[in-house]
């Protein structure tokens, strides 16, 4: 099976709800994207906020107003439809977790796509790195910081990042794996104590689930695109919807074409 056709096919199955959990682990070799949509009064102000915000906010395509596909990344797809599960946030409250917003969609609406540190799962993998939320099927955890986004227009908020546990060594190897990757986050921003980011406690994500961490092993943290919702909930614009928290929009990209040599 040729890639754009598996991706085609995982698109579908999104789509009519046969595939509804986190998509870690999914579509390995394909970019997967962090999802925010806003108003067109809104959206200079956002993309100015990723600009200013790159390692948690790297930009992989924005839409044309009113459009839900993504012409560039996957072309055919509906953003509407094409991801498991969104978020769908008033005011900066969260108002309802849902699999399809073609009931909220409106003309004016800017689609942002964002990179996603899935992307980087296989390199890793390749390269002997376990990933401890993949081998106990869990999502990834994610956590708020102590760490100020740069604001922009009406956004601000504090960075999120990703967690994965490794052996120091291996660390020292996936900062180098994940450095080649820029556009979906690149390399961590802390390794090791994660009060020094004001994580008080490491069992206690603030999204996605907890991971084991065994002896020997250091927590190491990189810049998330749920950075986003956390600006939305700080911000508080009348109306966003975004991806929820491990549920991503998987593009018909090969990761290769984000690597930098």
């Amino acid at each position: 099976m040729d890639g754009k056709k598996k991706t085609n096919e995982i698109g579908a199955a999104i789509r009519v709800g046969d595939w509804a959990k986190p998509t870690t682990g999914l579509a390995p070799g394909y970019t997967q994207a962090n999802l925010v949509i806003l108003s067109k009064k809104y959206a200079y102000d956002f993309l100015l906020f990723c600009m200013r915000n790159p390692k948690t906010c790297p930009l992989i395509e924005v839409t044309d107003a009113g459009s839900p596909e993504p012409k560039q990344t996957a072309p055919g797809a509906d953003l509407r439809t094409d991801i498991p599960q969104y978020r769908v946030y008033r005011h900066g409250e969260l108002v309802e977790e849902t699999s399809d917003i073609s009931s909220y969609w409106q003309d004016d609406f800017v689609s942002f796509l964002i990179g996603c540190s899935f992307t980087f799962e296989k390199p890793l993998l390749d390269n002997g790195i376990p990933i401890r939320y993949i081998e106990e099927g869990r999502n990834v955890s994610m956590y708020s910081t102590n760490i100020p986004s740069e604001s922009a227009g009406i956004f601000s908020g504090p960075m999120v990042v990703s967690m994965r546990p490794m052996k120091p060594s291996e660390a020292i190897r996936a900062t180098q794996i994940t450095s080649r990757f820029p556009s979906v986050h690149g390399a961590p921003v802390h390794i090791g104590n994660p009060a020094a980011i004001g994580i008080a406690d490491i069992n206690k994500p603030d999204f996605g689930d907890p991971v084991t961490i065994h002896e020997g092993e250091v927590p190491v943290f990189w810049g998330c695109g749920v950075t986003p919702q956390a600006a939305v909930m700080a911000s508080k614009p009348e109306l966003v919807i975004t991806h929820a928290p491990g549920h991503m929009f998987i593009t018909d990209v090969k990761d290769e074409e984000y690597a930098v040599i």
